[in-house]
C-alpha cells in the first residue's frame, strides 16, 4: 500500500486545553513527513487561536462532506463521540480512522493521547491493520412522507421528552410480535454500542465480533422485559401507538428526531454503510474492559 500523504483532524468540539500542546506537536509531526494537513471549514477561526499566531498557512481548510475526496486516514481527536460523529458522515468508508483518546474513558478511539504515534506512523506507510464495522440503520416510516434514514455506529434509543411518564411501544422482529414495553423507553444497541447506554441500562456486553443486536427496555413496567439479543439478520420494528406524543429517537446521542403516533421506525444492519478503523495492537479487548468499567473487580 502507497504511503498515505493526505490527512483530514477532526477535533472534539469541545475545549480541550491540551489540544494547545498536542495539537502543535502533532501537525509539526506530519509536516516533517510531508503530509498535508486538512482540517474542517468550521475550525478555521479555533485552529487559528490554538496555534496562538504560529504559521498555519499551510493548513487545508475543508467542508467534512467533502474529506473522502481529498483524504484516505481521518484522524479524530477527543473520544468516542468525536470518533461516532465523523463515522455516520458521507462516503466515510473510503476513508480509514485513527481515533486518539484525549480523555479517560474512551472505548473505540483506541489510541491514547500519551502513545500513538508508532501506531499512527504505521498507518501512513500502510502497515496498520484496520478493522471493519458494519453500521446500522434506522428508519422512520410516516404515513404519507417520504422514510429518513440515519445510519449509527453505537445505538438508537426511543425515548419520551419533558415530563418524565411511561409510554407503550409495540416491538416486532421480522414480522413477529415480540412484545408491548411499557416503560420509560427502549435502547437498540449494536455489539459496540453495548459498553455505552444500554450497559448503563443493565444490558449485556456483545464482544465486538458477535454478530448480534441488543434491545434493552428501560425501566420497564414488567418485570418479564428483559434486555434481548437478537440475530444481526433480523428487521426491528417499533411502533408508535395511538395517544403518545412528544417521543424521540436520538441517534448515537448526537442526532435527535421527533416520532408521531403511528411512525414506525425499522432498525436493521446496513448492507452499504461501513467504518474501516485502525485498531490498536497492542490493545486487548477484555484488558480494555477491566481498565476502563473495572469489569471483573472484586
Amino acid at each position: 500500500m502507497a504511503t498515505i500523504n493526505k490527512v483530514a483532524i477532526i477535533l472534539k468540539p469541545k475545549v480541550i486545553t491540551e489540544f494547545n500542546t498536542v495539537l502543535p506537536n502533532l501537525t509539526n509531526w506530519l509536516k516533517r513527513r510531508k503530509v498535508d494537513i486538512f482540517f474542517e471549514d468550521s475550525q478555521k477561526n479555533r485552529i487559528e487561536k490554538i496555534f496562538k499566531g504560529s504559521t498555519t498557512k499551510n493548513f487545508n481548510y475543508i467542508h467534512r462532506d467533502e474529506i473522502s475526496k481529498k483524504c484516505k486516514l481521518i484522524i479524530t481527536m477527543g473520544g468516542d463521540g468525536t470518533l461516532i460523529g465523523i463515522a455516520r458522515g458521507k462516503n466515510i468508508k473510503k476513508v480509514n480512522i485513527f481515533g486518539i483518546n484525549m480523555g479517560n474513558l474512551g472505548f473505540i478511539a483506541e489510541f491514547s493521547k500519551q502513545d500513538f504515534y508508532d501506531g499512527l506512523e504505521l498507518a501512513l506507510k500502510g502497515k496498520l491493520k484496520t478493522r471493519k464495522v458494519q453500521m446500522y440503520q434506522a428508519q422512520i416510516q410516516r404515513k404519507g412522507k417520504k422514510p429518513f434514514t440515519f445510519n449509527f455506529l453505537n445505538d438508537a434509543v426511543i425515548t419520551k421528552s419533558g415530563i418524565s411518564r411511561m409510554f407503550n411501544l409495540e416491538l416486532e422482529s421480522n414480522g413477529q410480535s415480540i412484545y408491548n414495553l411499557a416503560g420509560d423507553g427502549l435502547i437498540v444497541s449494536t455489539p459496540i454500542g453495548s459498553t455505552a447506554y444500554s450497559l448503563a441500562a443493565n444490558g449485556p456486553i456483545l464482544h465486538p465480533s458477535v454478530k448480534g443486536v441488543v434491545l434493552t427496555p428501560i425501566c420497564p413496567h414488567a418485570l418479564t422485559h428483559r434486555p434481548m439479543v437478537l440475530p444481526d439478520s433480523e428487521v426491528i420494528s417499533i411502533i408508535i401507538p395511538r395517544g403518545h406524543d412528544d417521543i424521540y429517537l436520538t441517534i448515537d446521542g448526537q442526532e435527535e428526531f421527533r416520532l408521531e403516533a403511528k411512525d414506525e421506525v425499522v432498525i436493521k444492519k446496513s448492507r452499504t454503510h461501513y467504518v474501516n478503523f485502525y485498531a490498536n495492537e497492542e490493545r486487548n479487548y477484555f484488558r480494555t474492559l477491566k481498565e476502563k468499567f473495572k469489569y471483573g473487580h472484586r
